[in-house]
């Protein structure tokens, strides 16, 4: 008899964890591993929170992720086989804000780099 009892309890143990997952737990996992493996285009915005400006703007199909050294990873799948990797250095006065923008665009590879500053680079032109 007490081993029943142990049977039942531990299977009922098993039955609360495994009910214990939301729809929107198993959600947010599963598109997760979709960004990981580079099957949802993103755009990640980076603010500078001191003085309420976009510093960078990024888009297309990548995967990030935050290191130890304070800079989020942002891995970006350009071609069939290549991947560019960028570090984002965060400090005290910046934040970023990544979207899903999946399906607003046909080409897989598509990828972009925005640098918003106030000085712009001094450029030679030559015809």
């Amino acid at each position: 008899m007490k081993n029943k009892m142990k049977l039942f309890a531990l299977l009922m143990c098993v039955v609360l964890l495994a009910a214990g997952c939301s729809e929107a737990d198993k959600v947010n996992a599963n598109i997760s591993q979709q960004a990981n493996y580079f099957e949802c285009e993103r755009k990640i915005t980076v603010y500078n929170a001191r003085t309420d400006t976009i510093i960078l703007e990024a888009e297309g199909y990548m995967s990030i992720s935050n290191n130890s050294s304070g800079e989020l990873v942002c891995t970006v799948k350009t071609g069939p086989s290549e991947y560019k990797k960028n570090y984002i250095y965060l400090n005290d006065y910046t934040l970023y804000v990544v979207e899903d923008i999946t399906g607003t665009h046909t080409d897989p590879y598509h990828y972009k780099m925005y640098f918003h500053t106030e000085v712009l680079p001094s450029v030679e032109v030559k015809p």
